[in-house]
């Protein structure tokens, strides 16, 4: 009995060892797990601070690169470079590595200039007779520097883009008979101005790797031996990614791969008015010193609707305005697809107030414009159009990360990506 007890006292002592020394094995280990979660949390929040204090930096001053190196913070220390991806679209990267002990992490943070291209619809002026009406919706992002004027709900925004004035809103005839249906959130008292000449980057961009149409003129006698001069107008047909370049309606055309003639996809037509329509298979845009005119659909070889991978886009840029030619074609729906952008004028449609019934205008981009123009009327009593189109505008989502060559900006950067 001795014997045994003396065995059972020794057995329970060597279990007690081995589990004693197990336990301690696992305190310590998480002990260690426990500092080195910390290292890594305190590494992790010193990289993300140093990619807010870069990012900081170039939102006040665009030029600067100068980064950081060996800021001590909390213990530990924070090293920033700031490399130049693209000089052209001024598209930078931010790397931030925060150091704490052993451990070190890494933050990329990717940022780009702000594009007006990320707005569905964007205006300065609306103009006190034009209003959204009930058929109408705006699918995307939309501001306005001006009152925004509804008639019988008209639709706009959609989950997670926002609708914003730096006004307020104006009802019809009152709030319960014309108020918006907001998709998303609504905001006002926001400014956001255009700039004073977006379009000279564009011009700059088209003489050193872009394609730029000198301005030219016609000229013909009359049957009392007058000679008459006029500018001409230039025809602009995308055939996928060709481009077909008329001068004036009685001149030869010609037909170029637009990767040839205009590297960087900046088409700049000097002095001149374009009239423009096809199919785009690339990145371009167009510009014009004078109206762009809309002849026919304009549209893309790949539709971002049905394949989310296209990388078909288009600016259409104009000094002035942006119309919707009044002819047969286009009075049974235009489809356009791309970003519009009126410095001083706006989009609107020839004879909007006599053309008949045009159906809808089908748009897959955004607008951006000085002043709002009209595309038709409607009868108040039912919100039905009674000239011109219905607006059916669809925000393209591609634009909220990249936009077309060179597009103007709203001299801001915004951060594209966030890599942790």
């Amino acid at each position: 009995m001795g014997k045994t007890s003396l065995l059972l006292v020794m057995g329970f002592s060597l279990i007690f060892l081995f589990f004693s020394r197990n336990y301690n094995s696992v305190s310590s280990q998480a002990v260690g797990n426990y500092i080195n979660y910390y290292d890594e949390t305190v590494a992790h929040d010193l990289a993300v601070s140093g990619a807010n204090l870069a990012a900081n930096q170039i939102f006040f001053n665009q030029a600067w690169t100068a980064g950081y190196s060996n800021i001590q913070m909390n213990g530990g220390t924070i090293d920033v470079s700031v490399n130049i991806v693209d000089a052209v679209k001024n598209i930078r990267e931010i790397v931030s590595e925060g150091t704490y002990g052993k451990t070190t992490k890494t933050v990329t943070v990717t940022i780009q200039p702000s594009k007006f291209s990320k707005f569905a619809y964007y205006s300065i002026y609306e103009g006190n007779g034009i209003w959204w009406k009930n058929r109408d919706t705006v699918f995307g992002p939309f501001h306005t520097q001006d009152y925004l004027r509804a008639a019988n709900h008209p639709v706009f925004g959609v989950t997670g883009y926002k609708t914003t004035t730096k006004k307020s809103l104006i009802y019809y005839t009152s709030k319960s008979a014309d108020k918006p249906v907001f998709l998303g959130p609504f905001q006002d008292g926001e400014d956001l101005p255009l700039p004073t000449d977006g379009l000279q980057p564009l011009r700059d961009a088209a003489t050193s790797g872009g394609h730029k149409i000198n301005q030219s003129s016609s000229s013909y006698t009359d049957k009392w031996g007058h000679t008459h001069t006029t500018v001409d107008t230039v025809y602009i047909t995308f055939v996928k990614d060709s481009v077909t370049i008329r001068m004036g309606i009685a001149k030869p055309s010609t037909t170029y791969k637009v990767s040839d003639i205009a590297p960087n996809g900046v088409i700049y037509v000097q002095g001149m008015d374009v009239r423009l329509q096809g199919t785009v298979k690339g990145q371009y845009s167009v510009v014009s010193d004078g109206n762009i005119y809309l002849d026919d659909d304009i549209v893309y070889d790949s539709n971002p609707k049905t394949n989310p991978n296209s990388t078909d886009l288009l600016g259409i840029i104009a000094q002035n305005n942006v119309l919707i030619t009044n002819n047969s074609v286009n009075n049974h729906d235009i489809n356009i697809n791309g970003t519009i952008y009126c410095q001083n004028g706006g989009f609107g449609a020839e004879s909007y107030n006599t053309r008949p019934v045009s159906g809808n205008i089908n748009l897959l981009g955004g607008i951006i414009q000085n002043t709002r123009q009209a595309v038709g009327t409607f009868d108040p009593s039912n919100g039905t159009t009674s000239h011109g189109f219905d607006k059916r505008y669809r925000y393209d989502e591609r634009l909220m990360t990249i936009s077309p060559p060179l597009f103007p900006g709203t001299g801001d950067y915004e951060i594209v990506s966030w890599k942790e």
